[in-house]
Order: structure tokens, then sequence, then C-alpha cells
């Protein structure tokens, strides 16, 4: 039986330099992060002298894109890990090769070279700010690349021809704990100032923890009794941030649901 390996493959511009992952989600586990583990093929020849560096950048956009001007930037990029791969400053054994690595090395040939960078420990995971839908330009939040490049020494940013950036992802998965078998729930009371009687609406939530993809299911009771109709029913699923190093706040509707049905 054969076992499919989902692989993640860029190539830059030129053709010349492929990067391979076996994945782009890597988890932080609190007392340590997955590394990031990969192998780079490039042409026989095509280096002529020259040297193959790889980093891992992390970018951190605080405001928007289109709000950049007279020079004025509102992100910070940094390099969190740095090395040379081609020639290799330090030799890795066939030993220490990931199982993901070993496949890729064989099937790769002899242009094939294994890398591997660990996330520093106090870095932090990828975040991404709900755009709205009048914002433009790239995101709001934390986001890792990495990128593998030709260059003459290690000053030398290289050139777009000959550069892979790959996108990729720090997440760390929230621990599930709860305290008895008590539900996520709230319940609001509204009254009219020329009219008896209040409407109450709960809300329950299935759990209190949710992952990316999963879906969520709220229960709506709705306990009307006042004279008015409510004909409609809105949810909405809101992303909330507080940025600590520009003191600002963010709020944005993430996904939304309608319902119309008369409660009397």
């Amino acid at each position: 039986m054969v076992v499919a390996v989902k692989v993640f493959k860029k190539t830059a511009p030129n053709g010349k330099v492929t990067v391979y992952l076996g994945k782009r989600d890597f988890i932080d586990h609190l007392s340590h992060s997955d590394p990031i583990d990969g192998v780079v093929v490039i042409e026989d020849g095509y280096l002529q002298g020259r040297k193959l560096y790889g980093q891992v950048i992390t970018v951190y956009r605080y405001g928007r894109e289109e709000d950049e001007v007279m020079g004025l930037k509102f992100s910070k990029e940094m390099v969190v890990a740095s090395e040379q791969l081609i020639p290799a400053k330090s030799s890795v054994e066939k030993d220490g090769l990931t199982p993901i690595q070993e496949k890729l090395m064989k099937k790769m040939g002899p242009n094939a070279s294994p890398f591997l960078f660990k996330f520093p420990d106090m870095s932090p995971c990828s975040v991404i700010l709900q755009p709205g839908e009048d914002d433009g330009g790239k995101p709001l939040g934390v986001e890792y690349y990495v990128k593998v490049y030709v260059a003459s020494n290690e000053e030398d940013k290289g050139h777009k021809r000959s550069t892979v950036t790959l996108a990729i992802k720090k997440l760390q998965h929230a621990p599930f704990v709860r305290e008895g078998n008590r539900l996520p729930s709230s319940l609001v009371s509204k009254g009219f100032t020329f009219s008896s009687g209040k409407i109450n609406l709960e809300v329950t939530l299935d759990k209190d923890l949710y992952y990316h993809g999963e879906k969520i299911g709220a229960n709506v009771m709705i306990s009307n009794n006042s004279r008015k109709q409510v004909r409609n029913i809105k949810v909405y699923v809101v992303q909330h941030c507080e940025v600590t190093m520009v003191n600002s706040q963010f709020s944005k509707y993430v996904a939304s649901l309608e319902t119309r049905k008369a409660v009397q």
C-alpha cells in the first residue's frame, strides 16, 4: 500500500531553486515549537561560486498599508533565523533528518539539500486581523515567511528571480479546560418606554473553545413579553483584538447569519 505524502512546493521565478516543505503550519507546544524542516533543490551548476542562504522572517504590520505616506511605514520586518544552506556550514547527519526530509532526499536526488530552522523561544504566534469592507492592502497582524535565496555573501540580499518566499504559520492550540458542565451563555433584556413588558434574548454556545474551520453552534432563545414583534434575528461572530504596541483595539465581523422569523 502506497501512502501519499502531501508536500508544499515553490520555485523561484527563474526555475533554478525549488523549496519543499512537508507542512506550513507549525505548532507551538508552550515548552517547544515544531522545527521548520524542508528540502531545497537547486539546478546543477547554477551557483557558480555563489552561496545559497535561508532565513525565517516575521513581519508585524500594525497599521494600514494605504496610510503609509511620506516614507512612513506601519510594519516591522525581522529575521528570526538565518543559515547558509549551500555549502552548508554545519553538516546534517543522515540520522538527524526528519521523516519528510528522508523521503524528499531519496526522491529529489543529489541536488537536494535539507534545512532546519527553529523558532526563537519568545517568538509570537501568527495572527491576522480580519480586514473590513473598506480596508485594502496587506492585513494587520503577525506573519512568517521562509526565504531561500542565492547571493555572493551574507550581506547580499540576492535577486527576486533567484529567491523563493514561502508563507508559513506558527500556531498554538489552546488547552481544552472546562470547569463543570456549564456552557457559555449570555442573557439580555430590553424594555420599551411607551410599552409594557420586555424582550429577553438568551444565547448559548455548544462549547467554549473553537479551532479554525469548526462550526459554531449557537442556540438562540427569545422570550417576548412585550407588544412588539421580532421579525429579524441576526447573529455575528466578531474578532476582537487589542494591539498593545499602538494602544489600539480592532473589532471586525468575521461571520454573520440572518433569519427572518416573527416572534410574537
